[in-house]
């Protein structure tokens, strides 16, 4: 990592395994994982608790297909960028304006490296920005999917 200000991370991750991979991997890049969650009810609560400047937010969590209404209380609520965690992009609402990209499953290094590099060249939620998003993939299974989204 450059010698910018770590970011601080939440991971929303039902799969325990993942979620503590995923945690390694951003420590080694020099970030700060703040807090880790299995469900919507325990995503919001460490989110409003821990003020983290960016969430990793699988759609499918531990009680259902809940992900995406984390991430809209995330950034609405609590100004938190959100990067998604998916095997299918095609779950996140077209008119989803509270994430900054996703992030394909089975996720790699490389794809967890661009989107962190995304996020910090300047594309940490602005709270004066436009509600029109640039939704990035990131990860070849998800590049399909690049589109405005407001």
């Amino acid at each position: 990592m450059s010698s910018e200000k770590p970011l601080r991370i939440l991971i929303v991750e039902d799969e325990i395994l993942i979620a503590l991979e995923l945690e390694s991997l951003l420590q080694d890049l020099g970030h700060e994982v703040v807090g880790m969650a299995a469900s919507s009810e325990e995503a919001l609560s460490l989110g409003q608790k821990l003020r983290p400047d960016l969430a990793f937010v699988d759609v499918h969590l531990a009680d259902g297909p809940t992900g995406v209404d984390v991430a809209r209380s995330l950034s609405a609520n609590h100004r938190v960028t959100v990067l998604f965690m998916t095997a299918n992009a095609k779950r996140i609402p077209e008119d989803f304006a509270g994430a900054r990209g996703v992030i394909a499953k089975p996720y790699t290094e490389r794809g967890v490296r661009e989107a962190l590099s995304y996020v910090m060249a300047g594309h940490l939620r602005d709270p004066d920005e436009a509600r029109t998003v640039t939704f990035v993939p990131f990860g070849a299974a998800s590049r399909e999917r690049s589109s405005q989204v407001s």
